[in-house]
């Protein structure tokens, strides 16, 4: 009998018309891209960067972790020590078409010296744009520093 009643009254098509009532007129969810862009957490993994200290010497040690852990093989390092002992990197390059993005090199690092940062909008022409050497590391590193160390500082709890 219940079943006769809902039919005869169409009591479903009713509550799915005012559902979709309800989230007609509700806040949209969608945001308006390239204008308006979401929250990101601070563990994203974009853009790779090299970082220096604040005295502006560069990060890397040249340890090689972040070659040796790479499961995509995309990291190529040259080292030459220097005059006062200790080791620098002479050649740092990352293919970014082989890059899986997976954050092994950064947690590898022992002074956070390479880093993926907040930059998911880094589209290309060709691809050997996509093949970034330690000048265009470094930049990188100097252009979202500010936000790279806060995304650190945000994370260290959980590190």
């Amino acid at each position: 009998m219940m079943q006769f009643i809902k039919s005869l009254f169409l009591l479903e098509f009713v509550g799915a018309v005012f559902l979709s009532m309800k989230y007609f007129f509700a806040p949209k969810a969608t945001i308006n891209y390239p204008y308006e862009k979401g929250p990101l957490s601070p563990r994203f993994r974009g853009e790779h960067a090299l970082r220096r200290y604040p005295n502006g010497e560069e990060r890397c040690i040249a340890c090689k972790l972040c070659e040796a852990i790479c499961p995509a093989q995309a990291i190529t390092i040259e080292a030459e020590p220097r005059e006062d002992g200790s080791r620098r990197t002479t050649k740092y390059d990352i293919d970014m078409t082989k890059c899986i993005y997976c954050g092994f090199c950064q947690e590898a690092c022992p002074v956070d010296a390479v880093v993926e940062g907040p930059n998911f909008e880094f589209a290309t022409e060709t691809r050997a744009e996509l093949m970034y050497n330690k000048e265009k590391l470094l930049e990188n590193g100097e252009r979202w520093e500010r936000e790279i160390a806060a995304n650190l500082a945000a994370d260290a709890p959980y590190r």
